[in-house]
């Protein structure tokens, strides 16, 4: 068993028609703050921030997305859009009997963040997102149409053919999966031509060093036993998602942001994203916003954890009296 944080409840949620996995920590009336992870993530990924909000005055709640580790993983490719996410977590805060969160997010964890503010700013305190910003809906072209622009081997057109991602994962041992996807350094999630991405990424001898043994085994287990499937889901929605959110086309994010990414982060040197965070774009979209670029790569959460630990705690102190 993987090395968790002190005193952490674990319980199970009927939410949305699943059972969500759900992890705790903190005085039950202390000000609630969601953590909603990325791809391939657990809640585990949060163990760091865990703590430190709880330590700090917090009740941290940490669930394991749908179709992640301890929580259900409906068949049905069509049961991963951002409708069906930011349902279960409402549905979890309902459980909970909480009107109003804060909320951080990473990877598709900020995505589905940036999403639960859009929809349902009435039970937003503040966020803090990582990795992903919010970026403008194309109004013609649908976002596959955009990747196919990238080449073949861009990841997430890989990811899109039911199996093909998933073939090329089942070559290696799921150890190998998370040191590739772990410690990525790449400029572009691009494979060449006629190659899957999951041969192209570099297989170091070890996890990186922001990760213990324990943890590094945590994730493996929950993965080995769950498989990718369902977490591939996510991206095999791109087109529905972008179909059903044509009635926000325009609509801004008043939630109060912060946004944080690291300078190495492979999301953050690629597609233009810099610029859209550096040069005002992001705020465009998200009027209240501040944002931290941090020395780090995606995982930053993990990666620095006592700095991102840092902002968080900066930033939501100021709407708690």
């Amino acid at each position: 068993m993987a090395s968790q944080p002190d005193e952490v409840r674990h319980r199970t949620v009927q939410t949305n028609g699943i059972s969500m996995h759900v992890v705790e920590r903190g005085e039950l009336d202390s000000p609630p703050v969601l953590l909603i992870h990325g791809f391939p993530e657990l809640w585990i990924s949060w163990r760091k921030q865990i703590t430190a909000l709880s330590d700090a005055g917090f009740r941290a709640i940490a669930p394991d997305l749908r179709g992640y580790g301890d929580s259900d993983a409906p068949e049905d490719p069509a049961a991963y859009t951002v409708f069906h996410i930011v349902g279960d977590l409402i549905g979890l805060l309902d459980q909970l009997e909480l009107p109003r969160v804060f909320v951080v997010g990473h990877d598709w964890g900020a995505n589905i963040a940036w999403h639960l503010c859009l929809f349902r700013p009435d039970r937003i305190r503040a966020l803090v997102n990582m990795s992903v910003p919010y970026m403008p809906r194309d109004p013609i072209v649908k976002p596959t149409e955009r990747f196919k622009a990238l080449g073949e081997g861009f990841y997430i057109t890989q990811f899109q053919e039911p199996g093909r991602a998933e073939r090329s994962i089942s070559k290696y041992d799921v150890a190998s999966i998370f040191k590739k996807m772990f410690s990525i350094k790449m400029d572009s999630l691009c494979a060449p031509a006629g190659t899957e991405i999951m041969d192209f990424l570099e297989c170091p001898s070890s996890p990186p060093d922001w990760i213990s043994e324990n943890e590094f085994k945590y994730y493996v287990e929950k993965f080995e036993k769950k498989g990718f499937t369902a977490p591939l889901n996510y991206y095999r929605n791109f087109d529905t998602n972008w179909s059903l959110m044509a009635p926000w086309q325009g609509a801004k994010i008043q939630v109060p942001t912060k946004f944080i990414v690291g300078d190495k982060d492979i999301g953050f040197k690629s597609f233009g994203t810099g610029n859209h965070v550096k040069n005002g774009g992001l705020k465009e979209l998200v009027p209240n916003l501040e944002f931290a670029i941090v020395e780090g790569h995606h995982f930053i959460q993990q990666e620095k954890a006592d700095e991102i630990n840092s902002e968080i705690l900066s930033y939501f102190s100021g709407f708690v009296g």
